[in-house]
């Protein structure tokens, strides 16, 4: 009896023990499921937030009509069926002398140059070399001039003026330019001013910003024998005209 009795205790013990051996390979087996599960689910959530976010991106780059991906793309598409303001300043230009020039993409109007200059043309009195020109039984007319224009030892006369031809200034490498077309001369050194000027950045337009473009030179700006501005002390508020006004 007290055999049997032992027998069905260590049976029953055994039995709890196999029991708990299949609930933890059940465990497992729920858990290594879980784990597929969510590795699953996280796979699919990447590749639907990758669907979203590649639409987000082909909807942007699909612009709408009035929808520009920067300023330039929305100016070249104003541009294209852009037609000219229907007022001109050419009525107003009337009173000066003009002439068209073409530099890289624009085309517009200067200030003709020659005309203004009231000694030209300059062989009249340069009929012999300068050395010449310098003694005392010719008339002195501009010796006086004292350049201030870059360095002493790297600028004189004879770098824009041609020697051999008064008549014409001259580049860096001896070509020759026409007085009209004096900003050739400056554009050797000047280059981002050059640039600037072209477009209409730098410099003073005749007139009115109504074509056709109408534009001053360097020279007519700038002094070429001294081209920098004299300082200038701002304007002072009246405040006794003010009080009169009042």
């Amino acid at each position: 009896m007290l055999e049997n009795k032992i027998m069905e205790a260590r049976l029953l013990h055994f039995t709890t023990i196999i029991d708990r051996m299949k609930k933890s390979n059940r465990t497992k087996q729920v858990s290594k499921i879980s784990k597929t599960n969510s590795k699953n689910h996280v796979a699919a959530i990447s590749k639907v937030v990758c669907i979203l976010w590649m639409s987000i991106l082909l909807l942007s780059c699909g612009h709408q009509e009035e929808e520009y991906h920067s300023i330039l793309d929305k100016i070249e598409a104003k541009s294209k069926h852009y037609k000219e303001i229907s007022i001109s300043s050419k009525r107003f230009l009337a009173e000066y002398h003009t002439i068209e020039i073409t530099e890289g993409e624009y085309t517009f109007l200067i200030p003709e140059r020659k005309s203004q200059i009231q000694s030209f043309e300059c062989s009249e009195c340069h009929s012999k070399p300068l050395k010449k020109l310098k003694g005392k039984e010719f008339k002195k007319a501009h010796w006086d001039i004292r350049l201030k224009h870059a360095n002493a030892e790297a600028m004189n006369c004879t770098i824009c003026h041609d020697a051999k031809d008064m008549n014409h200034l001259k580049s860096l490498t001896g070509s020759k330019i026409d007085f009209n077309q004096s900003y050739n001369v400056c554009k050797q050194c000047h280059t981002k001013q050059f640039e600037d000027w072209k477009g209409g950045a730098h410099g003073k337009r005749i007139e009115s910003w109504a074509l056709p473009r109408a534009s001053m030179t360097c020279v007519n700006c700038h002094n070429p024998h001294s081209p920098s501005f004299e300082s200038r002390w701002p304007a002072q508020f009246n405040t006794q005209k003010r009080k009169e006004r009042e």
